[in-house]
């Protein structure tokens, strides 16, 4: 029953919402416009909508477009740098997951000297306190999975020592986040299923940590019903609007429980995996060891409750064992034509799995006390080896 729940973000969530952005209150005269390198914005319409409401409410902008999948710790330099130079006073993070990821990183080099590493905890981090106060943020979401656009949490790659690190620090909670489905109908087929299954893991992993609690397990069956619903019907049409309101919720949700219950170490595995082959999408390599994560916990019966409760809000009548929630994740997968995924694809070999256990310690072990019983490295290894085709 014990809990600290503070997130002063305020939310608009639902269709049509961006239109009442300009009614906020600003942080400032001059924003960084910080966007991904690629053309989703512009095909989604919510560039020129994020551009019209700033011009409404009298904001200048600069823009920064550089943002890639996996973001880079150099490029979020940059764009620290990039604001400074240029006089903002806030950030509008307009993008998926890596750019809302990528806006705590700029916000901090924003104002903040030396390298981000400098103020990364775990890894070749140095945990140095921040000198200065970050920017403010705004995040406008234009995917579903990360629910970065609600807390103060980004994942940042160092490319030269293999490290994709969870980089945070309260002040960088977001002031406004806009949650906005119409934006999402252009996600290709393939990540609206890996973005929905990042989100999914969000709400299962909270339910499995040690650290659950009332709000948080509420929080969470609540998103798993409706991603385990609505997914299968935003991966069939992308134009679905109502499958994508519901997805678009669920992820939401999870940015939230997440602060009041840690994930667990398959997101530390899925991040050394990435780490090492940036190439692999962020939620396809935690499609691909979940089924043999969620199994590790129910031979153990860990948490076999938990299992139940999850595989109740996935759909499945009276479920009675733990199982249950495997087999439902399973068909979920096949639902969403995502069951086939193999490390093989992506470069990996067999002989990495010892190496990616690790790595997913040394640079993410923080999420290691949230399992429910205690994992060696050998045991993620197995995950890793079992999971591997």
């Amino acid at each position: 029953m014990n809990f600290v729940f503070n997130n002063p973000t305020k939310l608009l969530f639902g269709t049509g919402k961006i239109a009442e952005l300009h009614k906020e209150v600003m942080q400032g005269k001059k924003a960084l416009l910080l966007m991904s390198n690629g053309k989703s914005v512009h095909m989604n319409g919510s560039y020129d909508k994020t551009v019209e409401q700033l011009k409404i409410a009298g904001v200048s902008y600069v823009e920064f477009a550089k943002i890639m999948e996996n973001p880079l710790m150099e490029v979020c330099e940059e764009a620290g740098a990039f604001a400074k130079e240029n006089g903002c006073d806030f950030i509008v993070a307009l993008g998926g997951g890596a750019v809302l990821d990528s806006s705590v990183a700029v916000a901090v080099m924003a104002t903040n000297p030396g390298k981000l590493w400098d103020y990364v905890y775990g890894g070749t981090g140095k945990a140095q306190p921040l000198a200065n106060k970050p920017l403010p943020i705004i995040t406008i979401a234009t995917s579903s999975g990360t629910g970065s656009e609600m807390n103060e949490w980004g994942v940042i790659c160092k490319e030269d020592t293999h490290e994709k690190i969870g980089f945070g620090n309260e002040a960088c909670k977001p002031v406004i986040a806009v949650v906005d489905p119409t934006f999402m109908t252009t996600v290709p087929v393939k990540y609206t299923a890996f973005q929905g299954f990042d989100a999914l893991f969000h709400n299962t992993e909270v339910m499995m940590s040690t650290s659950l609690n009332i709000l948080s397990e509420a929080i969470a069956l609540s998103a798993i019903e409706n991603i385990a619903k609505y997914l299968p019907r935003a991966v069939a049409d992308g134009n679905d609007r109502e499958a994508r309101e519901h997805v678009a919720y669920a992820s939401t949700m999870a940015g939230i429980t997440m602060q009041l219950t840690s994930t667990t170490a398959q997101h530390s595995m899925e991040h050394a995996m990435s780490a090492y082959h940036r190439n692999l999408q962020h939620g396809a390599g935690l499609i691909i060891i979940s089924k043999e994560f969620a199994q590790c916990f129910v031979d153990r019966h860990a948490c076999d409750d938990r299992f139940i409760k999850m595989a109740k809000a996935m759909g499945v009548d009276s479920p009675t064992s733990p199982q249950d929630f495997v087999d439902a994740l399973v068909a979920l997968q096949k639902a969403c034509g995502v069951d086939d995924l193999k490390m093989s694809d992506y470069g990996f070999k067999k002989d990495e799995c010892m190496t990616l256990a690790i790595n997913a310690r040394e640079t993410m072990g923080g999420l290691y006390p949230a399992n429910p019983y205690e994992m060696t490295d050998e045991d993620v290894a197995g995950i890793f080896e079992r999971s591997y085709k």
